[in-house]
Order: structure tokens, then sequence, then C-alpha cells
């Protein structure tokens, strides 16, 4: 065992008022599958967690974001169905929409505290986990000596410095933006990333006036200028985006209350944002409430592992990870979900702790190591955004691959126009030598659906025919995935030459 988490020696046994062969600290998606997973094997497991014990995805991530979308595409669809010859005018409650966000939020927990509650007491520690220059875990009155420790912390919202002091209570994030009782009048989204565009344009088709920032002319972190540029394209058709802007000031200011009785002296606090846009000009912002969407940071600064022997960069990433197992080089050390910032997605924190939980049991007959999932991400705005696999700078900058760029886009695919949805492209990056996908990225209808099929052709290594020969029904929007296929079939045959093969699709 490493010397460094070898917490049982005798000197340390000493100070330690318990000892066992697990302790996972954090119970979060990854956290919790790990401790199911060490627990089918090892009866002296502990699992540590300061906070909700339920996950950030059901607390204040993926859920109540789905919850707060699903109002809004209601709304939107019947603010917008004039052109099918529907007129109708949605009348939000904005009461109601939240209510129904946290109600539907508590039944989804229900179901995991429920699980949680089913773990014996003594297994389950609520408090805040440090571990000492002993490697100890200090946790409320106890000092605990770990054989194996699974770091499962999460994350939290990157704040810039200072804004939290200079906005106060009309600063929100993605952990606190769900608990507004109603729906604001105005706000200011600060980020475009997956957070910021999905909140953005949801507030948006409530009826909110929102304003959208970003620091560079980019959405969802796109790296294909082309579907970048698109997806500019079609978002920008609802919402009010300044994009390479430059943040200088944020801040409140008190303004006199119009409705107030007694003769103005009540005062109402306003949030400001002073930036220049991308021609440089100085512009102001004033509203409600700012939304601060800048991205999450993983929560093991404070936690005290390097003296597990772990090293972190300077982004606070630990070196050494295995993306496979979560594993720190041959410590008996793990780190998986958001904690260790590889791929700080829900199915990829799932996968990493049920692996971590198979390992620290070295249960190596039945174990089961998950195989490190294909990069996915989805972005839940309308339309989609989609990125599966490498990513196009990653294949360019490989001077061994050969491969080309399948396009289709869904202005006029057949299925997209006739649903009214007809704003998005696809490219598809495939190898020319093993006629396998390397990875794609899209924004348009149905995204979510055609990343999963592609994702699931990279990790069964499927080839472009393989995928070509499966039935593509008619009318769908999927039929648009089988125009880039047939784009790349044929750009790998006769290179730098494309094909208009929309005609399958009406």
């Amino acid at each position: 065992m490493n010397k460094k988490t070898d917490t049982t020696t005798d000197d340390t046994s000493k100070e330690a008022t318990r000892k066992v062969s697990v302790a996972i600290i954090g119970a979060g998606t990854a956290g919790q599958n790990a401790f199911r997973q060490a627990s089918k094997i090892k009866d002296d497991v502990v699992i540590i967690n300061e906070g909700f014990w339920t996950t950030t995805c059901i607390a204040v991530g993926c859920m109540p974001s789905k919850l707060l979308i699903a109002a809004a595409d209601r709304a939107h669809d019947t603010n917008h169905s004039a052109e099918f010859g529907i007129h109708a005018t949605a009348q939000i409650d904005g009461k109601r929409v939240m209510e129904r966000v946290r109600d539907e939020r508590s039944h989804f927990a229900s179901y995991i505290k429920k699980q949680v509650d089913s773990w014996p007491d003594h297994k389950k520690i609520d408090g805040r986990a440090h571990i000492n220059e002993q490697g100890l875990i200090e946790v409320n009155d106890e000092l605990i000596a770990a054989e194996q420790i699974i770091v499962a912390t999460g994350s939290s919202p990157f704040i810039p410095d200072g804004w939290a002091d200079k906005l106060g209570d009309t600063m929100l994030t993605s952990d606190s933006v769900f608990e507004l009782e109603d729906l604001p009048k105005t706000m200011a989204v600060v980020g475009a990333g997956a957070i910021g565009l999905e909140l953005a344009q949801a507030f948006t088709r409530l009826g909110v006036e929102v304003t959208l920032l970003n620091r560079v002319k980019q959405v969802a972190g796109l790296q294909d200028e082309d579907i970048n540029h698109k997806a500019i394209d079609c978002l920008s058709r609802e919402l009010t985006m300044h994009l390479g802007s430059k943040i200088t000031d944020v801040g409140t200011k008190s303004t006199a209350d119009d409705t107030s009785e007694s003769n103005g002296n009540n005062k109402n606090t306003t949030a400001f944002i002073e930036y220049e846009d991308s021609t440089g000009k100085s512009q102001q912002w004033q509203g409600e409430y700012v939304l601060v969407a800048t991205g999450r940071r993983n929560n093991i600064k404070q936690l005290g592992i390097e003296n597990l022997g772990v090293e972190l960069d300077d982004k606070n990433r630990p070196k050494d990870l295995s993306k496979k197992t979560g594993q720190i080089g041959d410590l008996n050390v793990y780190i998986v979900g958001d904690a260790n910032a590889n791929i700080p997605l829900l199915h990829v924190a799932s996968d990493e702790g049920y692996s971590a939980g198979n390992m620290v049991c070295e249960n190596t007959e039945g174990a089961y190591i998950r195989p490190p999932a294909p990069p996915f991400s989805i972005v839940f705005c309308s339309p989609q955004i989609v990125n599966i696999g490498m990513s196009l700078p990653e294949i360019q900058e490989d001077s061994e691959l050969e491969f080309v760029i399948g396009s289709v886009s869904f202005d006029n695919q057949g299925r997209s126009r006739v649903m009214g949805v007809n704003c998005g492209l696809l490219h598809i990056y495939g190898c020319k030598k093993t006629d396998k996908i390397l990875g794609a990225s899209m924004v348009g209808p149905d995204a979510e659906y055609i990343g999963h099929i592609l994702a699931t052709a990279i990790t069964n290594d499927l080839s472009i025919k393989a995928l070509l020969d499966t039935p593509f029904y008619h009318p769908t929007i999927l039929e648009g995935l089988r125009t880039a296929l047939r784009d790349v079939q044929y750009k790998m045959e006769i290179p730098f030459q494309s094909q208009d093969a929309q005609e399958d699709n009406f």
C-alpha cells in the first residue's frame, strides 16, 4: 500500500476513532454509485457528505432545468403557432411555473432520499470532511482511517471575484435560480455555455426580458466554426445575445419605486452590468437579476487531498488520473465524477463511480470496469446542440488522420420543415482509412436522438456503411442523418466534392 494512503499503521491508528476499508466523500451520482458497489463486497464502508443527499442533477442541474424548459416550450408553441393557422396567446403564471419546477424536483428527489434512508445509519456521516496531514479523514468529532478513499465531491458554480459582494441578492446561479418564487421581468445571463443557453432561452420563452452576454463569439463551447455560426444564427432569432463582450464592472443601484405611496421614499435595488461590446463600445445593462452561468469548478481544493499524495494542476484538476477508473497513479485514492473535472456529465459520473466502487473492493473476478464512454454532450436549447467523439480541432491536430466532413442542412429537410423547426446543421467527421466516425457536431432538431445514434456507432466501432445499411423511416428528421452519412461516404471516394442528397427527405 502506498505510504501516503496507509492510514491504518500503528502510529496513525492510535489517533483514529474508526478504521474502515473504504471511505467515500460525497454523495452525488458518482458517490452513491461507488457506495452501492463497494457495499456489495465490503461491510465496513462509510459515505461522508455535506449538504443535500440527492444529486446535483436532481437538486440544481439536469432535472429542474428541464422542468423549466418544458414549461417554456409549452409557452413558445402556443405563442408561435400562427404559421400553422393557429392563433393563441399563452397566459403564463410565473408562480405556478416555478412551483411545479420545485414540486417535481422534490418528487424525483424522494426516490433518492428513500434509497439513502435505507442505508445503515452507521455508514452515513453528515458533515464536512477534511483530510489531515496524517491522511486521516476529519469529520465532525471523528478521525477516520481508510484503506481506500473515493473522492466524489462534485462541483459548484464559478463566480468571478467580487461579484457576489457587488451584486448581493440580485445575483443568481444555477444553484439558486430555481428557488425564485416568481418569474422576474428582466434578467441578464452571463455565459453562453450549456447552462447559460438553456436557462436564457427558457426564461425568454416564459416572458422574461433576457440579455445574454458572453466573452467570446461562441456558444455551447462549439469548436466547429460552421456549426457555431449556425447555432448563433438559429438562437439569435429569439435570444438577445451580446457575444464577444467584455464585462468591466457589475453592481447594484438603488432606484425610486414608482408605485410607492410614500412620496418616492421607498427604494428598489437594480442590478447593472457595464461592458464593452464586440466593437469596443461601452454599454450598460440594468435589470432585476444577473444569472452567473460562467461554468462550474470541482470541489476538491479545500479537501486536503494533497495529504494523500495527490497533485493538482493549475486548474485544480488531479494529475495522473486514470480516466477508466478514477484512480490517481498507484495511490489508493480515486477521484470520480465532477470532482476530477474530466468530463463533468452525469452519465460519466455514474460510470466512474460504478467502476471505482468495484476497484476498491479488489473484486477482480466479478468486477466489471466500464470502459470510458466516447465524449458526448447535449445542450437542451432549441434547436439542440450536440457534440460526439473527437472535436474538429482534435482531428485536425492529428497529422496521421485523413478525414472528410459529411454535412447536412436542416433548413430545408423534409420533416423538419413540416414541424416548423427547420434550422440546423450537422457535420460528421469520417475517417477515410477506416470508414468509421471520428466525431460529429450538430445544431438542429432531434439532435439528442441523432447524437445517441452516432455515439452508439462510435462505441460499437460501426462503419459508415453499416450505419447506412440500417433503415431510416420516412418521413423523419433522422433522415437528415442518412444524408450526412451519404455525404461522408461520397467524399471518401471523391475528395473535396460534395453531394446534394436532400431529395430523399421528401
